[in-house]
């Protein structure tokens, strides 16, 4: 069966010609065009994945997600947005939104977002040890010292002081358990997975997105940067690393 998109745009013209791509991609999709219809449908129909726009009248595309996070939804949603600050993009995330795309963008990446979105809700099978990334494709980095290597099993991960129940989708440093959106989850596994290992920009992107956005993309840092503020700590070691020109390392100095 054809998965199921629920798009809530108020802009017509943009609203038709997503429908149409998305429509002829495969996809069955119900177009609204504002957040009191988007929840009525989110409500009735139980969508696969939802589009929204950021900025509508009424109720936005912020609120709808904030209501259906509420109601213990987990739908994945794409954000389209036409603010491009960092602050703005981090709105949307603290309302629970999963990913975002940036106005004017290009339909196939549209589509290479919802991929991966989608991907990340069918069930998940892990095996042991680190998910097949080492120094000859991230282009550089070193495992840790023996001892603080990860620990891995099909249920859970353990690096850093970190701890993830992969089944549960929880996550704790120490005692404390972490809010963490889907992505924020898949990127901070996909990091402890390979503690101690430098996984450059275009292994992250894959991993995560299952898509390169090139080099002029600043979606990865501000995913870093927004998990960074939910496992920092005051006089806590910072766990995510930037290592220029490269990408991101896990590890507790």
């Amino acid at each position: 069966m054809p998965q199921t998109v629920l798009l809530a745009e108020d802009d017509r013209a943009i609203r038709h010609a997503l429908e149409r791509a998305l429509t002829l991609e495969g996809y069955e999709v119900t177009a609204v065009a504002d957040g009191v219809e988007a929840l009525a449908h989110a409500h009735r129909t139980s969508p696969d994945v939802l589009v929204l726009d950021v900025m509508m009248p009424g109720i936005d595309g912020l609120q709808v997600c904030r209501v259906l996070r509420a109601e213990g939804d987990r739908t994945p949603i794409l954000m389209l947005t036409a603010l491009v600050e960092t602050a703005d993009r981090i709105a949307g995330l603290d309302a629970g939104a999963d990913d975002y795309v940036v106005k004017p963008f290009d339909v196939e990446e549209v589509f290479a977002r919802l991929r991966a979105l989608l991907r990340r809700t069918l069930p998940v099978t892990t095996g042991g040890g680190a998910v097949g990334v080492g120094a000859g494709t991230t282009g550089g980095g070193a495992l840790a010292e023996p001892g603080r290597e990860p620990l891995v099993s099909d249920r859970q991960v353990e690096a850093a002081g970190l701890r993830m129940d992969l089944q549960a989708r929880r996550a704790w440093r120490g005692s404390r358990e972490l809010e963490l959106t889907r992505t924020e989850f898949e990127l901070l596994e996909l990091l402890a997975r390979n503690a101690g290992i430098v996984l450059d920009h275009s292994t992250i992107y894959d991993r995560i997105w299952g898509y390169d956005f090139g080099p002029g993309s600043k979606n990865l840092a501000v995913y870093v940067g927004y998990l960074r503020r939910k496992l920092d700590e005051p006089g806590a070691p910072q766990l995510i690393h930037t290592v220029r020109g490269v990408g991101y390392v896990l590890r507790e100095d």
